[in-house]
């Protein structure tokens, strides 16, 4: 099945009337995976990417995906320190601008995310989101900073967590029309009652062509979407 690249007249008219729109982070906010980038500075770069393109692909459960990646390197929190320090968010081209655009348009931006929010709290400044848009996973350090695992009470550390973390975000403001963007498989499954209306494949950084088959739209770039709001 081939993606959709021009969206049908329903699909453009809720992109434009979305009270809400949720962005995925790795891959489509921004250019890079971010653990997989955690972990090559860490010295298990090969290894944990083999396991972010069996989550990404749905192959595995994404818990099994994100406990087996942290467990080939288990970060501790200073060497996180020093990563975000050396490593700020790489954003995707167009996703300033859009994410002020749809600002300027009174809508809601969210940052929904497998990814750690210590990691993803960098790329969220930078586009005016706040902090408590941010619905991500988070390492857990013990008391002397070293790994002790993550958060798996985060909605987002489970597959079909995107999902579950969007509806809770529709049933708590009452929004009535919702967009998930995004390039993996837990994006895609965020499309359901109750959750996002819609689903817009991003292949800009990453194409999966399972993913993009079922989206209801599919584009390459952000200057799409932004041409869309017009």
């Amino acid at each position: 099945m081939q993606p959709i690249v021009a969206p049908s007249r329903d699909v453009l008219e809720l992109w434009r009337t979305a009270e809400a729109v949720c962005f995925d982070v790795d891959s489509t906010v921004c250019v890079d995976e971010g653990i997989d980038e955690l972990a090559s500075y860490c010295g298990a770069g090969e290894a944990v990417a083999s396991w972010t393109a069996k989550a990404m692909g749905g192959t595995v459960t994404f818990q099994q995906a994100l406990a087996a990646r942290l467990g080939l390197f288990r970060p501790s929190l200073s060497v996180v320190n020093q990563y975000l320090t050396s490593h700020p968010p790489k954003l995707t081209p167009g996703i300033r601008e859009l994410v002020e655009k749809v600002h300027s348009r009174g809508t809601q931006v969210y940052l929904v995310s497998g990814g750690f929010r210590q990691m993803i709290e960098p790329a969220a400044v930078l586009l005016g989101i706040p902090k408590e848009n941010i619905f991500a996973n988070r390492l857990v350090f013990d008391d002397a900073g070293g790994f002790d695992g993550f958060d798996e009470d985060e909605p987002t550390s489970r597959s079909g967590g995107k999902a579950t973390a969007i509806a809770l975000i529709k049933k708590q403001h009452g929004y009535k029309r919702m967009v998930m963007i995004g390039d993996g498989a837990t994006d895609l499954e965020a499309r359901m009652p109750g959750g996002a209306d819609i689903f817009i494949c991003f292949a800009g950084v990453q194409m999966r062509p399972n993913v993009a088959a079922g989206a209801d739209w599919c584009v390459t770039d952000f200057n799409t979407l932004a041409q869309g709001l017009d």
